[in-house]
């Protein structure tokens, strides 16, 4: 007896122990909520194998010196008093003892006060879109492994289908909130070395934190089943020292400054059909063949096939149409902030050529500047890059050294041209309050329903009502303000640089006059431009 009772205590000790070695086991991670995470589920663990040992000893004890080949006779008893407080006693105090921990741990994890730096994470079909809060800073994420890998033309590499082509950078000893939502399905974002899964809904926003201890980078992927390419939807995060993302900050204002003028610069280029198409199939293969596939067959009843399809057939216009805004209600998403003119340009070429289209049509990075220019749903970078563009070809009508030098300081100026104190310098419509409020609400519904909401009420803890709010019903330039610069500290970011001066007009109209706030005040853009002076 003896013997048995050491050989289980020696199976009760080292079942754990060994399973903090194991690879299938849970990591500790990188941040404190990690550590707590791991340390729970150890406990848990500890304490499964305690019952574990008791039970299945006594079951093999009983078989073993109780069998009817002994000579074991089976006892007749009826119900004990003693016994039933006892198995229902017990049992209470083993879950009160696991679930004291597990409370504070998850009280812990839901707790993203105070955080240093905010992080809104967008999900779409398949990709992440990163916005830095009061940074200026965002931009979409996606995987990186080479499509030859994927089709197993070639070996598979060492971070296969964990790999993406911008990761998300955070700094270290910071607490970092998210803000999660999404574009079309249910999403979710997972860094098991941080100890973060949330879900990102469409229509709602989730909140999440994590504060890392060390620099390194960390992967993780979409743990929901989001669609057919599910598994292509890849998460990596590098963790930076805090002077090492400063700098990073500093670099990525400066990238999306050249950025800005590299695209006004070939707004003036024309390239060959030839040119254009090999661009636009790197596109193509890089955004587009996740949903119409390679050959352009797409998916019968998911995705339509781009041979000889009516948008491909049809006017180029609609084509830039969808490429750009993208089709409501289904998978097609807007790339106007995700691709440069030419790129989509150089997509469009290929699309109306390939597979048989044959259709011979070029487009030009000037002429998605100049359909964008002529369609108010379009983004405004494209469009003042557009207009910069038309300064820098008529500055180069004459190649001479004055011209260039005209040229240059164009180029240049297209750095500034997302401020409004540029805009202000042109001449601003004045619109009635009916066009204003009606212009308001596509905007609040495109920019700003996902944290206030469609109703305006909010989420009562993570964002305020803008049902008679003090920011609604108080005086216009504290509303300008605060849709212009954000509000440190909380979700609200700046939309300075993200909404031309009518379009964050007609929002602040339409707040100040929806869901019964009926102020009847009619904000022009002339009035943000010259509050941003």
């Amino acid at each position: 007896m003896k013997q048995w009772l050491y050989f289980l205590l020696v199976v009760w000790v080292a079942l754990p122990l060994g399973a903090t070695e194991m690879p299938l086991n849970m990591t500790q991670g990188v941040t404190d909520i990690s550590g707590k995470v791991y340390d729970l589920h150890m406990t848990i663990l500890y304490i499964c194998c305690a019952i574990g040992l008791v039970v299945f000893g006594i079951m093999i004890y009983s078989m073993i010196y109780h069998r009817k080949s002994k000579g074991a006779v089976a006892a007749n008893f009826h119900e004990s008093t003693k016994v039933e407080i006892a198995w229902t006693v017990i049992p209470f105090i083993i879950l009160i003892g696991m679930a004291i921990p597990a409370t504070k741990t998850l009280i812990a994890m839901e707790d993203p006060s105070d955080a240093d730096l905010t992080i809104k994470i967008t999900g779409s079909q398949w990709k992440w879109h990163y916005s830095y809060f009061d940074k200026d800073i965002e931009f979409y994420s996606s995987l990186s492994t080479p499509r030859e890998q994927i089709d197993g033309r070639e070996a598979k590499g060492e971070n296969y289908l964990l790999e993406v082509d911008k990761p998300l950078v955070l700094p270290i000893n910071q607490k970092v909130r998210f803000l999660m939502t999404s574009d079309d399905v249910i999403h979710s974002w997972w860094v098991p070395a941080f100890a973060v899964k949330k879900d990102a809904n469409p229509g709602f926003i989730n909140e999440a934190w994590t504060r890392i201890d060390k620099p390194g980078t960390y992967r993780g992927q979409c743990a929901e089943l989001c669609g057919k390419d599910h598994g292509f939807m890849p998460i990596v995060v590098q963790a930076l020292s805090e002077t090492d993302f400063d700098n990073w900050l500093v670099e990525q204002k400066q990238l999306a400054n050249n950025a800005t003028v590299a695209a006004a610069a070939s707004m003036s280029q024309t390239l060959s059909l030839e040119e254009l198409n090999t661009q636009g199939e790197q596109v193509y293969i890089a955004r587009c063949a996740a949903c119409h596939q390679p050959n352009g067959a797409g998916l019968p009843g998911v995705f339509p096939s781009l041979i000889g399809s009516p948008i491909i057939k049809g006017p180029v216009d609609d084509h830039l149409n969808i490429v750009l805004n993208g089709k409501p209600g289904t998978a097609m998403q807007a790339f106007a902030k995700q691709l440069s003119a030419i790129e989509i340009a150089a997509v469009i070429t290929f699309e109306r050529n390939a597979w048989g289209n044959n259709s011979g049509d070029v487009v030009q990075a000037a002429d998605v500047g100049n359909f964008s220019s002529s369609n108010a749903s379009s983004t405004e970078p494209i469009e003042v890059v557009a207009d910069a563009a038309s300064t820098i070809a008529a500055t180069t009508t004459d190649i001479t050294d004055a011209a260039t030098e005209k040229t240059t300081q164009a180029i240049e100026a297209v750095a500034k041209v997302v401020t409004p104190e540029v805009v202000a310098a042109a001449d601003l419509p004045t619109l009635t309050l009916e066009q204003l409020i009606a212009e308001g609400e596509q905007v609040y519904a495109t920019v700003c329903a996902a944290c206030h909401q469609a109703s305006g009420a909010g989420l009562p803890g993570a964002f305020p009502s803008l049902i008679g709010s003090p920011v609604v019903s108080g005086p216009v330039s504290g509303h300008i303000d605060i849709v212009m610069h954000g509000k440190p500290g909380t979700a609200m970011q700046a939309f300075s640089s993200q909404l031309s001066p009518q379009k964050m007009a007609a929002v602040i109209t339409y707040e100040r006059n929806a869901w019964g706030n009926n102020s009847d005040e009619a904000v022009q853009a002339a009035d943000v431009a010259s509050h941003g002076q």
